[in-house]
């Protein structure tokens, strides 16, 4: 019995195969240098879902009999187009900015964890050890604010004297009504 056929169809299919990788290749590097640098910068949750299609149909034109190259190729250009014309379109208004990019969370305030706001980001306080950890601080006291980004990382600003209306770029950051009192800094 001649199990090959699972693995190897034939020199026809292969040869369709590497061409289509091929073509698929250079219309992606293509498409990444003209979609600019946020196309490999950190993502956001929107612009990983967009890569993610992409990868998902070039690999369906590569391997898949039943879709044509030339739809899976058409169709990652289409996605390119509107992701292009969304994030141009973002750029100019807050309105769509506010539709496809989730707002970054204050997690922490003034040494303060901001429990509901952990929770609702489904962030654990082993997480945000973690993060402290990263930024060379050992005690959350030692933290002025923690926010979760749009695009899932966190950043980190040390504890300093400047208030929350006062930090310009803390303007667009989700924020509780009612902030807690600044924490007493631990004596390190």
């Amino acid at each position: 019995m001649d199990d090959s056929s699972d693995w190897f169809i034939g020199w026809d299919a292969l040869g369709d195969v590497l061409i289509s990788a091929l073509l698929f290749y250079l219309l992606i590097v293509i498409l990444v240098r003209v979609m600019g640098k946020r196309t490999t910068a950190q993502l956001n949750n929107f612009d990983w879902i967009i890569n993610i299609t992409v990868g998902s149909l070039a690999a369906s034109g590569i391997l898949l009999d039943s879709v044509p190259a030339t739809h899976a190729a058409g169709a990652i250009i289409v996605i390119a187009l509107l992701q292009f014309a969304l994030t141009w379109l973002a750029v100019r208004s807050d309105f769509v900015t506010k539709l496809i990019k989730a707002s970054p969370t204050l997690l922490t305030h003034k040494g303060n964890v901001l429990e509901s706001a952990m929770l609702g980001a489904r962030i654990s306080q082993a997480e945000l050890y973690s993060v402290l950890r990263a930024h060379g601080i050992t005690d959350v006291k030692d933290a002025n604010w923690v926010i979760l980004e749009s695009d899932g990382s966190m950043t980190v600003l040390p504890r300093n004297e400047t208030d929350l209306h006062d930090a310009g770029s803390m303007d667009n950051v989700d924020t509780p009504e009612n902030l807690p009192e600044p924490a007493e800094r631990s004596q390190n």
